[in-house]
């Protein structure tokens, strides 16, 4: 199974840290592996770098997965697909990330990630375990003449 955390990211940082990702997947790593006061410290530095999620604009976006047929809602987790043996993916929407849990091939996380993708913000992905992290939606590269 694979675990994501998808955090959002305030728009001066990505734009700074464009580029850098490995930064910001050192920093939620070690908010997962620390104690004590380091790991306060660490979450002082995440909370700092974040911004509050938009509860209910996030709602709305999965709302019209849902009256689209692709994701359906079991208690509080958005879910797409219908087995544990087949594949799927759960989504929970939570305080300062969301939390997306798929298992079987990576295309049942893929609706979730393209509904991001159309929303606003910068949406930082960690997948602690398996040390994959990235933009949901990449940032782009401001030239300048």
């Amino acid at each position: 199974m694979r675990t994501y955390f998808i955090y959002l990211i305030k728009a001066e940082f990505a734009d700074y840290f464009y580029g850098r990702e490995s930064r910001f997947f050192q920093l939620f790593a070690g908010s997962h592996s620390a104690n004590g006061n380091l790991q306060e410290i660490i979450h002082k530095q995440i909370d700092y770098i974040t911004e509050p999620l938009p509860y209910l604009d996030l709602h709305k976006l999965f709302s019209q997965a849902v009256q689209n047929q692709q994701i359906y809602i079991k208690g509080k987790v958005y879910c797409m697909g219908r087995g544990k043996d087949k594949g799927g993916a759960e989504l929970a929407i939570e305080e300062d990330w969301l939390q997306l849990n798929a298992w079987g091939s990576f295309e049942s996380e893929t609706i979730f990630f393209e509904a991001l993708r159309k929303f606003r913000g910068h949406f930082f992905a960690v997948d602690i375990e398996n040390e994959r992290y990235g933009w949901v939606k990449p940032v782009k590269e401001r030239k300048y003449i």
